[in-house]
């Protein structure tokens, strides 16, 4: 269906707002010949551990500190239901529908007809081993050859969790016409895997996508249009241990016909130094409580919000002296939804994989307590839910 569509997409440029800072690419570290070389976190907020530095951390944590932890991921755990997708662009509602499809992966699927698939994992491991690296404990929802439309993917990083060759690859096969997105960097990767159609953006440039129906029916959009943004948060890439940081790493905001989706993708907020205190909410430790957050969250609330849908990433934070510069933990996440200024959210990156040790479960759990911190109420605002579930925005 995606087929009988011309799509025309505007060069990479900052269309909307953007700090005064942005200039500057502060993010950039440049060779000696003047190339970029690689990137960075520019904030006091990160702290950068090479490959070596990350193994020892974890082995000392596992094997000497006493506080580590191996998540039980037999059943029961997140109930699993077969997603239930729009067949057809007929308009039928001026609402937006979002499927999570487990992980970091969603189907979006604007009222303008626009359907957006983010960070598709559709194998049974994060790993580029058949074999070895981390296993489902959850069954996917359905195959790529169920997604009855993707006019767009949008790629957070390279990191086996949230970038996939075979996917990809499928995602060719069923939608040859389908744009792939992708932070700087990265298009080479698409490039060698035989897929020419990817646009690769910095921190801060936007695209204008637009979709022209070759044959428009009075039930169907005859012209379909997208601002699709890279914005800025606080992770880091790598495919290898040689190659980390070669890529860059983003956020994404998409929005069509009124209604605008943010999704993080997997960031931290903030880095906890080392502790042997394995606390649930570590903001309350008077030696936590003023660390360096990452600003660029408020910036892009600030010159980009409000968003109609966040989709944040609550998982994978333990041991949080070690993963807490990467990913959020749901005290985090929820302050990353307050910064962004999203009317509603949605969680994202846990349920799937136990690629951390905190337990399976335990997310959306401390979801609760932080919503309720917070003055949020549990329900309605920033939610969970079941992988292959809808819902509306």
């Amino acid at each position: 269906m995606s087929s009988a569509y011309v799509v025309s997409i505007s060069p990479p440029a900052p269309l909307d707002a953007v700090p005064e800072s942005a200039s500057e690419k502060s993010h950039w570290v440049y060779g000696e010949t003047g190339e970029i070389q690689r990137f960075v976190n520019p904030w006091e907020s990160a702290r950068d551990f090479s490959f070596l530095e990350i193994f020892k951390a974890m082995m000392h944590h596992k094997f000497l500190s006493g506080n580590s932890n191996k998540p039980d991921t037999s059943p029961p755990t997140v109930d699993v239901v077969k997603p239930k997708f729009q067949l057809s662009r007929i308009l039928n509602s001026q609402s937006m529908r979002a499927i999570w499809l487990g992980h970091a992966c969603y189907y979006v699927e604007f009222p303008t007809g626009l359907r957006i698939l983010f960070d598709p994992v559709f194998e049974e491991r994060c790993s580029p081993f058949s074999r070895f690296g981390h296993k489902r404990f959850t069954p996917k929802p359905c195959d790529i050859s169920d997604l009855p439309i993707i006019d767009c993917v949008v790629i957070s990083h390279s990191h086996y969790d949230h970038l996939s060759h075979p996917s990809i690859l499928e995602i060719q096969k069923y939608h040859p016409a389908a744009q792939f997105f992708v932070p700087k960097g990265l298009k080479k990767w698409f490039t060698d895997s035989g897929i020419p159609n990817a646009v690769e953006l910095d921190w801060w440039e936007d695209v204008d996508i637009t979709l022209t129906a070759t044959n428009p029916s009075k039930e169907t959009e005859g012209r379909i249009t997208a601002r699709i943004s890279c914005l800025p948060c606080q992770h880091t890439s790598a495919r290898t241990p040689f190659d980390k940081s070669t890529t860059l790493w983003a956020s994404w905001a998409v929005s069509s016909g009124g209604k605008s989706v943010y999704f993080v993708g997997d960031s931290g907020y903030r880095s906890v130094p080392s502790s042997t205190k394995n606390i649930e909410d570590d903001w309350i430790l008077p030696e936590f409580a003023d660390l360096p957050v990452c600003p660029a969250f408020k910036q892009i609330g600030d010159l980009r919000g409000p968003f109609d849908l966040g989709l944040i990433p609550i998982g994978a934070y333990r041991p949080r002296h070690v993963l807490s510069s990467v990913h959020s933990n749901p005290f985090d996440s929820v302050a990353i939804f307050k910064d962004t200024r999203c009317k509603r959210a949605m969680a994202i990156h846990w349920g799937t994989w136990a690629v951390a040790e905190e337990d399976v479960l335990e997310p959306p759990q401390l979801l609760k307590r932080a919503l309720l911190k917070n003055g949020l109420p549990e329900k309605g605002v920033f939610d969970i839910c079941d992988i292959g579930e809808g819902r509306e925005f």
